[in-house]
Formats: structure tokens, sequence, C-alpha cells
């Protein structure tokens, strides 16, 4: 198995996620993909649309861990509010059910989140096909292994299907963070990605108070 973790780090930026061991990074951002020579992965991965920024603590973090300690931190305030207390804040979900110290589990919740954001890239219908062949150029161009690439072209290759994307989060704290990785994918501004969105947090029947505070989480981000 490659490491997703790799590729969601120049994504997110932020510190090399090693699950403990890290370094220094800046941010990435993302413009269309025809800047995906100066954007990179970025600029691969989500397409036509721009990443959201992360900034503060959390952007220091990165990759998979920056988008598991949104999850916590709306889950947190979610679970506070419905039982009347004071959210609890936590700088970073390490060691929770967000952000498993386990290789191989980080791994596979890596791929998730980097399917998820590939996804939502998607939903606005702009990937057409001679976009798509000009994506499949710059992935074949980048240093990535076969199995990278053949990962990525394949994610692109797919046609959006939320329910296998739903279906692959086999908790409800994978569940937020599938969402949670695919409105940070996009910036919400087309009818089709709000729709998307909805479509998404139903199938994977997400309690509106908890999605209504990734929303507000990432936002905030």
């Amino acid at each position: 198995m490659f490491d997703a973790q790799k590729i969601l780090q120049q994504v997110l930026g932020g510190q090399r996620d090693t699950g403990g061991q890290q370094k220094s990074g800046g941010m990435i951002s993302s413009d269309h993909v025809t800047g995906a020579a100066v954007g990179g992965l970025a600029g691969l991965l989500l397409g036509s649309k721009s990443a959201r920024k992360i900034a503060g603590p959390i952007a220091q973090l990165g990759g998979v861990a920056a988008v598991g300690t949104l999850a916590y931190q709306a889950w947190q305030a979610w679970q506070a509010k419905q039982n009347n207390q004071p959210p609890a804040v936590s700088n970073t979900a390490e060691g929770t059910k967000f952000l498993p110290q386990n290789a191989v589990m980080r791994n596979d919740l890596s791929l998730m989140v980097l399917s998820a954001m590939i996804a939502a890239s998607k939903s606005d219908g702009h990937i057409d096909a001679t976009e798509q062949e000009k994506i499949f150029a710059r992935i074949d161009e980048n240093d990535l292994s076969s199995e990278e690439k053949a990962f990525l072209m394949d994610q692109f290759r797919r046609p959006l299907n939320i329910a296998e994307l739903a279906a692959s989060a086999k908790t409800p704290e994978y569940a937020a963070e599938v969402y949670t990785a695919s409105v940070l994918a996009i910036q919400s501004d087309t009818a089709s990605e709000i729709a998307y969105l909805n479509n998404l947090a139903a199938a994977l029947q997400l309690d509106p108070g908890l999605r209504s505070n990734i929303d507000a989480v990432v936002k905030s981000a």
C-alpha cells in the first residue's frame, strides 16, 4: 500500500504527518487545474476549484491530522451542546477515534479523505474529458509512484457515487471526517456543490447539529 498520507500532506500543507515525528512545512493553495504546475498536487486533486485554506495551529498539523482535528472539534461542540455542557476544545485529535495511531488505519483513513476531497471537487461538473486529460498528464509528470498515480487517475475516472463514499465511512467519526474533507475541498458557492453536500450529509446520516458545527468550524479555520 502506498503512502496516502504523503499525497494528502501535499494538498493540505502543514507538517509531515508521521504520527508524532513531524517536520515543519507551509500551506499549499490551489487554483485552476491549468495552474497545477504552481499549485502542485492541490491543484491536481481539487480540479477547477480552490481549496479552503487552513490557518493557525491546525494548519501546522497538516494532512489527515488537520481534517481529523477539525472534525473532532465540531464533534466535541456538538456533544457538549447535547449534554448542556461547555465545549472542550482540543488542538489535536491525536489518539482519538478521529486520528488513529495505528499506521495502517491512519493510511486507510487518508485514502478515504483523499477520495472524499476528489469526489467533492467533481461535484460542480466542471471537470470534463478535456480537463481530465490535463489532470492525468500533470499526475503523470509528478514525482509519484506508479501505484499513487494509478490511484489518483482511478479516483478521477470514477463517476460520483455518494452511496459508495458514505459506505466507506464505517464509524460516525469517520462519517464526520468525510464530510469535513468534502467541505474543505470546495467553496460551496454553486447550486450543484450545495446539493452535493446536502446529499452527502444525508447519506452519511449526519446529525443536522453536527453538520452545522462542521460547516462553522471549517469556515472559521
